[in-house]
Order: structure tokens, then C-alpha cells, then sequence
């Protein structure tokens, strides 16, 4: 790494006041006081298995504030902070010191004084004593206790501009060791930088708006396709406070360039209006319109400067893409489309033109399939990191961001240290103070890197910063307001800058690439889910009338299965590809055969109808439902074929019964089936089967039941002649007339039933 040589070039001047206190301290001090802490300082080397902090450990410091961060002449230094006694026993005759210097060369120096933790005499600086410490009489065990210091910068005899370290310790005594020793230190680094200096670095800090996916591709059957949301989540980081609401607030204030996944924009802009969120097998309706609105608002107002980067839409994982679904067709038509539509989106919602040539892959790691994926989707700007892009071996500083890695193809390498600088948990103070703290020092230290090149910097954060990462990172960025020896940029004008003809352009090999990265990629099982998903919708949309109201939501929804933000949740990412996938099912269900019982044909010819049904509701097409007879020989349609065809359009929300011709020619069973096609041939649905029982009537037949049929005529008639002379001779009326006899009050036929035909249903002749 270039930082292994920052010396280089350089004339270390340490301060010599510090130098003159050392001195005095190894030379004046009593000896006892020397073996004394010689036997202190390997305590606070204990391992694990000190289960009490001893030595230089015993007490915990915290530093909660550094202010100002960066001082200049004629500032006063505040640090306040906590005290925790962890011993078990009391600290008394205590007191808190400001220890200031070395002053630190490089990097590489600044990295190797933050790994150290316990106090090393002769190492960590001589305190600066008077009147600038805390005197503490009794700390007992357990308790904590808040501090602060406040001195003159002109007391802290500040030397060369550069950065130096600064520590707070706690010196006193315990009931076992009853002398004066330090039992606690923290240190962090103050950047000192007296006057501008004459060539500053350029720095483009990426801003990102990113957030996991929440919107389904499930939508209400109103005009407006009311969205479903999963949960309610969003609606919490968009509200006030909200991790969201807060990037935007503290980004609104920053030189930032924002990089925006289109997706959210999608999913807010669709809170805006009437919404739903699941709850268990239902809905309920969303009521957070008004939240929704004010955010976008507040967005639309912080990018108005348009330094706005879109990422493909639902920020598609590009190395999983690489590695595991690239192979699988179909994957990089998805990639190509998320590409397409990210410029449109966020122009529609954000209203100004954002630049969507640009390609983030996970913590800047690359190699040539990365690449390759990359610029197939339409990027020529691949936003990498320098621990992926290795500075060249020996390059005694840390040149510009952009490199030409061929193909018309840049890398843009964001610098590791910086982007990594807040990913730790930023929510205790002293943790946000100390990441500060070190990220300015690493930006002064890499200004005074022995270079006469103007060089532009990117510094590529954590994609969704927690609310205290990115209160953290805008302290930092607010401490460079004054430009002493940085100056902002876009990202933009980081990719334009001129390259650096001694930097590395050569993309590490796919073998390279990091294995605890590797190991929280999408499997390849979830881009054949994808596939599969993909390959339903295609059949599903030619039947439509209005494919636009299920293509649009279900091709978001497949565009959001690929997103990084799954990455380290496989179970959840397979659960979102479930649902895609059985919402999907459940509408093609919504056409279908409805199921026939077995048909009994009597006669050589006759009609046998088959029913289909559209639950949708819009109109469907482009269907054609296909009657097969297993055995033509017995049962033909079709005037002599064993398959008939017939054209279908339904209207929404109702039901068509197709009547297909048949001519039975031997008596027996007949296994018949019905499919639903797509006009290209492929199957729509389940297939449906039924019999048809065949039951001819010869001519041999119809004379015994024509004779049968005369017979009870002529006994009819004899009946009725019969009844006719018995009235008349015995039950005639006082008038000789008839009685009237009494008519049938049972009709003849029953009115037509509307159920469906049942076992044994005839068909039409």
C-alpha cells in the first residue's frame, strides 16, 4: 500500500518541548517510580483471561467530546469525558491528565497508535500537569464519573502543522499498589494545521439513500393499483428521527453526492397516496401519506443542485450476479432493464436528471466478471474500493481516484481507510468522537503525503449508514467546512480528473475476490427462482388485455429479488421470492378450466361443452382451449380429427362455455382432455380431464322401442274407453250430465336447472 512509505520525502522535526519532558522524566524520576511502572506496564497486556481489568486497564476513559476537532492559534482545547472504575477496589488521590505528542508521520503511523490500548512509559508522552488536569480524591469500584479538560492550544506547544496524538489518562493509587500510576489511558489524534496549505485534496463522499426492500408485488384490483407493503417499516425510517429522515436532514447540509437506489423513490412516492400493509391474511389500510409527502419534499429540496447518482433500480447485486446468476438466462436482461428504468424514476420524482452511468458493487470489491457484469448493463464508472484496487508496491502516496481499467471503462477507487472510518457502532459518544478524530487525521496525513499531484479522493461509506454512522460521518465532513487542507467535489468531477499515470489499473483476479464477501452472495438456486418467476409472467401477460398493470409491479418485484440488500439473509431473500412467486400462481389460477364430470353421449352425434372461467378483472385473449379425444375411433371431433381447437375471449369477471362437435361411432369409454394454450403454443394451466360414455341407439333398437311405444298408446286408449263407459252408466248426474274431473296440479316438466351438470350429464345433439 502506498501509506507503507509516507515517510518518504520527509524531515521528521517531533516537538521539543516533548522531547525535553521525556527526557526529564527518565532522568528525574526516582528509580523505584521506574521499576514500579516497569511492573505496571505488562499488566496491561493481560489477555482474555483477566477476568478484572489490573494495571493501566483498571479504569476505563472515555473521550465524549474533542472540541474544536481540528484547532487553530488561539483556540482553547475542551476534552470531556467519562470515568469507570472496572477493579475491584477503590482508586483514590486521582487525577486526570492531558498527554499531547508525538507527532505522527504517515498512515500507517496513525493506524498501528490506535490499535495501542494500555499505558507504555516511555512511549505515550510525559503529561502536560499545572493546572490543566482533574484532581479525583476516591473513584470507588463500579462508579463513573465525568471530566473535563479545557487548555490553551498555544499550552499544548503544537510544533510542525501535522497530526498529533492526543491522550487522557488516569494516574492514582489502589489499597495494593499505594503509589502513583497510571490505571487508565484512551488516546485519539488532533489534527494540527496552523495555515492553509498550499495544494489541498480534493474529497467526493458519496451519500447513500438505500434502503431494503418493503413494497410487494401484490396491488389492489382498483384503477389505482393501491400498493402492498410487506410491513410497515419504511414508514418508521422516513418518519422523523427515522434512519432515512435523518440522512436526509444531515445530508441537506453536507458537499455530498447522493446516491439514490430509484427503488426507494418508487416505494415513498407510493406512500404518498393510498397504500395497504399486510397483516397476516389481510390488509390494512397505510396512513402515513402525509409523512411520505413531506420526505420526498425534503429530498427534493437537498439534491436541488443535481449531484445526484442512480443506481440500477432495487440496487442489483452485481458480484452475485457475477459469480452465481449470470449463467442463468434471463439475469442480465433483468440487470439491463434495472439499468433503463433508474434514470426515468428518479428524474419523475426527484424532477432533475441524475447521472446513472455508475456501478457500485458490495464494499468496492471487484474483478474481471464484476467488471464485465458491470459495464453489460450500460456503466463506464465502477465506484471500487483500494483494498480491492491495490495501490502499485512502493508508491510513496495515494494517488487520484480515477484509473482507466480498458474497455472504456473507469474504476473509480474510493479510499479504504476513509470509507471504512464509521462502520463500527457509532452509538456511544466516545466511539463517534474517537472515529472522528482519526478520520481527520487520515485526511490531513494523506494532504501531507511528499506529492506535487493534485489529487481527488472518494470516500464510499457503508450503503445504509444507522443513525449514528452518519451523524458521526456529517461531524467529520463538518469539521473540513473551513477547507484547510481538503476541498469538496462531486463525484463527477472525481471520475473526470486526470488519472494517475503510476497508479495500478490492473482488476484483481476472480480468485481474489474476498471469501467472507463470497459466502453472503445469492445462491444460484435464486436466480433460477428469478427465471422461473420470469418465465410464469411471460405466459401470464400475452392473455392480458392490460399487461401493463401486472408487468410493471412483478417486474419491480424480480428486480428487488437481486438487491444487496439480501446479502448475510438468505432466509428472508427466499421467503420475498416465495411470495413473488405464489402471488403470481394465484392470479394465472384466476383462469381456468372449470372441472367437468364424466358426459354420457347418446347418439351418433352431438355437442360436448367445456367451461372457462376469468375471476380477473380485466378481459383476457389470446387463449385457445384444445378438446383431445384419446380414441378417435370410437369418438371424433371435429369431422374426423382426435383434436379440436377453438379461440377465447372472456370478459372480466365472467365465464364462457365452448361447445365442441362430436360424432361417436363405437359404444364405449372415451378418456377426453382439455388445455388451455397461449396463441404460441404453450400450455396455460392445469389440464383438465373427464369420460364421455358412448351409448349408440341402431335401428334394430329404435323398432323395439317404437313397438313398445304403440303398445301403451292403444293401452291407453282402452283405459280411457274403458273409464268413459263406466261414468256414463253409473255415476251420471241428476241431470244425466258428466262430472268434471279434477285437473293435474303437477306441470309436466320442472324449470331448468341452473347447476352445473352433474354424473352422467348429457350432452347436446
Amino acid at each position: 500500500m502506498a501509506e507503507a512509505a509516507d515517510i518518504q520525502g520527509m524531515s521528521p522535526s517531533p516537538a521539543r518541548r516533548w522531547l525535553r519532558r521525556t527526557a526529564a522524566a527518565l532522568t528525574g524520576a526516582p528509580l523505584v517510580a521506574v521499576l514500579l511502572a516497569g511492573v505496571a506496564a505488562p499488566q496491561a497486556q493481560a489477555g482474555p483471561a483477566s477476568k478484572v481489568p489490573t494495571g493501566s486497564s483498571t479504569v476505563s476513559v472515555s473521550l465524549d467530546t474533542v472540541t474544536p476537532s481540528a484547532p487553530v492559534k488561539g483556540d482553547t482545547l475542551t476534552v470531556s469525558g467519562t470515568l469507570t472504575n472496572k477493579g475491584k477496589e477503590a482508586v483514590t488521590d486521582a487525577q486526570v491528565d492531558l498527554r499531547v505528542g508525538p507527532r505522527l508521520y504517515g498512515r500507517t503511523s496513525i493506524d498501528a497508535a490506535a490499535q495501542r490500548t494500555g499505558y507504555v512509559p516511555g512511549t505515550d508522552p510525559y503529561p502536560l500537569g499545572g493546572k490543566y488536569t482533574v484532581k479525583i480524591a476516591k473513584l470507588a469500584s463500579g462508579i463513573s464519573q465525568d471530566f473535563t479538560l479545557s487548555v490553551p492550544v498555544s499550552k499544548l506547544d503544537l510544533g510542525d502543522d501535522g497530526v498529533y496524538q492526543l491522550g487522557v489518562s488516569l494516574s492514582g493509587q489502589t489499597s495494593r499498589a499505594q503509589y502513583d500510576h497510571v490505571l487508565g489511558i484512551k488516546r485519539t489524534f488532533l489534527p494540527w494545521q496552523n495555515k492553509d496549505s498550499d495544494s489541498k485534496t480534493g474529497i467526493s463522499y458519496l451519500w447513500p439513500l438505500i434502503a431494503s426492500a418493503h413494497l410487494t408485488a401484490e396491488t389492489g384490483s382498483d384503477e389505482e393499483q393501491t400498493p402492498v407493503f410487506a410491513d410497515d417499516g419504511l414508514a418508521a425510517e422516513i418518519a422523523p428521527g427515522g434512519r432515512l429522515e435523518r440522512m436526509v436532514s444531515l445530508g441537506s447540509q453536507l458537499p455530498v453526492t447522493w446516491v439514490v437506489d430509484p427503488d426507494l423513490l418508487t416505494s415513498v412516492d407510493a406512500m404518498t397516496k393510498s397504500y395497504r400493509i399486510k397483516s397476516g391474511d389481510t390488509t390494512v389500510a397505510g396512513t402515513n401519506q402525509a409523512v411520505a409527502k413531506k420526505w420526498l419534499s425534503s429530498l427534493e429540496a437537498a439534491v436541488a443542485d443535481g449531484k445526484v447518482v442512480a443506481l440500477p433500480f432495487g440496487d442489483p447485486d452485481l458480484a452475485s450476479i457475477a459469480h452465481r446468476g449470470k449463467n442463468v438466462s434471463g439475469t442480465l436482461s433483468h440487470l439491463q432493464t434495472a439499468s433503463e428504468v433508474a434514470g426515468v424514476t428518479v428524474e419523475t420524482i426527484l424532477h432533475l436528471k441524475p447521472s446513472t452511468d455508475f456501478a457500485w458493487p458490495v464494499d468496492g470489491a471487484i474483478d474481471p466478471s464484476i467488471v464485465d457484469v458491470a459495464t453489460s448493463a450500460g456503466a463506464h464508472n465502477v465506484i471500487a474500493r483500494s483494498d480491492s484496487l491495490q495501490e502499485t508496491a512502493g508508491l510513496a502516496y495515494t494517488p487520484t481516484a480515477a484509473r482507466p481499467i480498458g474497455g472504456g471503462t473507469t474504476a473509480v477507487v474510493s479510499d479504504a481507510r476513509l470509507s471504512t472510518a464509521f462502520q463500527g457502532d457509532m452509538a456511544k459518544a466516545g466511539d463517534s468522537t474517537l472515529a472522528v478524530q482519526k478520520f481527520l487525521a487520515l485526511t490531513l496525513a494523506l494532504s501531507e503525503q511528499d506529492t506535487d499531484k493534485d489529487r481527488s479522493v472518494v470516500v464510499a461509506p457503508q450503503r445504509m449508514p444507522t443513525i449514528a454512522q452518519a451523524q458521526s460521518m456529517a461531524r467529520a465532513l463538518h469539521a473540513l467546512d473551513d477547507g484547510r487542507w481538503t476541498q469538496s467535489q462531486t463525484l463527477m468531477q472525481a471520475t473526470a480528473a486526470k488519472p494517475d499515470a503510476e497508479a495500478t489499473t490492473t482488476v484483481p483476479r476472480t480468485s481474489q475476490y474476498p471469501k467472507k464477501l463470497r459466502s453472503q452472495e445469492l445462491p444460484t438456486q435464486a436466480f433460477q427462482d428469478i427465471k422461473s418467476t420470469q418465465a410464469s409472467l411471460d405466459n401470464f401477460r400475452v392473455i392480458l388485455t392490460q399487461p401493463e398493470r401486472v408487468v410493471t409491479p412483478f417486474g419491480n418485484a424480480i428486480n428487488r429479488s437481486m438487491s444487496t440488500s439480501w446479502r448475510g439473509k438468505p432466509l428472508e431473500a427466499q421467503q420475498y421470492r416465495d411470495s413473488v412467486r405464489t402471488y403470481l400462481q394465484g392470479l394465472t389460477n384466476e383462469v381456468q378450466l372449470i372441472s367437468k364430470s364424466d358426459v354420457t353421449l347418446s347418439g351418433r352425434s352431438a355437442t360436448i361443452p367445456v367451461t372457462v372461467q376469468n375471476r380477473l378483472l380485466q378481459d383476457v385473449q389470446h387463449l385457445v382451449l384444445r378438446l383431445k379425444s384419446e380414441n378417435a375411433t370410437r369418438l371424433e371431433l371435429n369431422d374426423g380429427g382426435a383434436v379440436a381447437e377453438q379461440p377465447i375471449l372472456i370478459g372480466a369477471g365472467h365465464s364462457q362455455s365452448v361447445k365442441f362437435d362430436a360424432a361417436a361411432n363405437i359404444n364405449g369409454q372415451v378418456q377426453m382432455t382439455a388445455q388451455l394454450y397461449t396463441e404460441d403454443g404453450r400450455p396455460y394451466g392445469e389440464e383438465m380431464a373427464f369420460t364421455v360414455k358412448v351409448s349408440e341407439l341402431t335401428p334394430t333398437v329404435l323398432l323395439v322401442i317404437a313397438g313398445g311405444l304403440l303398445l301403451l298408446v292403444l293401452a291407453g286408449i282402452r283405459m280411457y274407453a274403458h273409464r268413459k263407459r263406466a261414468n256414463a252408466g253409473g255415476a251420471a248426474g241428476d241431470d244425466g250430465s258428466e262430472p268434471e274431473q279434477p285437473s293435474d296440479p303437477t306441470p309436466d316438466t320442472g324449470p331448468e336447472s341452473t347447476k352445473p351438470p352433474g354424473t352422467g350429464e348429457k350432452v347436446d345433439r
